[in-house]
């Protein structure tokens, strides 16, 4: 069986849109504004590795989808992104060019169960903040990885949106590194 792990960049007030400043977001690029130096790094290399599949929404897929290919690095970041499987939930999207991608069909809440029992091993899910909340409402979420940048933005996209069930959770690690970004590792509380 897998392990359903969600990943995200998100504010100190749990704004997770636009970290990179690609979108429309009028306050977007925000995750820039911080160091999160050789440790923060190494956090993203190391989940990034440590996976065997990526789980992707639409808008995340065609953002990754757009920078990864062409890209090479020397620390095999870019070469790992486009050689391991990635799966895409997405209704509107049915060929996808992304070498090694996969489009789960019906509903994606059952398509990502079933997934979670074939898979063994990690299934990364970066950014894809409405799957992230489909998944985290449908109890699919094994683990919960934040990286929380010190900043308030004070509107965008949420997380947690209001009105979603009490879920508690069991942090299982917490580190500050560069600038004051906080990683932050949870689990569902049995």
């Amino acid at each position: 069986m897998g392990k359903i792990v969600v990943t995200e960049f998100i504010s100190l007030d749990g704004v997770v849109e636009d970290p990179g400043g690609s979108e429309d977001y009028s306050r977007g690029g925000w995750a820039f504004d911080f160091d999160r130096g050789q440790e923060g790094d190494k956090f993203k290399m190391d989940e990034l590795l440590e996976a065997e599949a990526q789980l992707l929404g639409r808008v995340t897929y065609e953002g990754f989808a757009a920078a990864w290919p062409e890209r090479e690095d020397e620390a095999g970041f870019a070469k790992k992104m486009n050689e391991m499987p990635k799966y895409l939930v997405s209704s509107t999207i049915d060929r996808p060019e992304w070498q090694n991608t996969t489009v789960l069909s019906g509903d994606p809440v059952a398509a990502v169960a079933a997934l979670r029992e074939e898979v063994d091993g990690v299934v990364l899910v970066a950014g894809s903040v409405t799957l992230a909340q489909a998944l985290i409402e449908n109890d699919l979420v094994d683990e919960l990885r934040l990286m929380v940048f010190p900043v308030l933005l004070g509107e965008g996209k949420r997380l947690f949106p209001t009105g979603q069930a009490k879920r508690p959770l069991k942090l299982t690690e917490s580190k500050t590194v560069g600038d004051g970004v906080s990683l932050l590792r949870y689990e569902p509380r049995p």
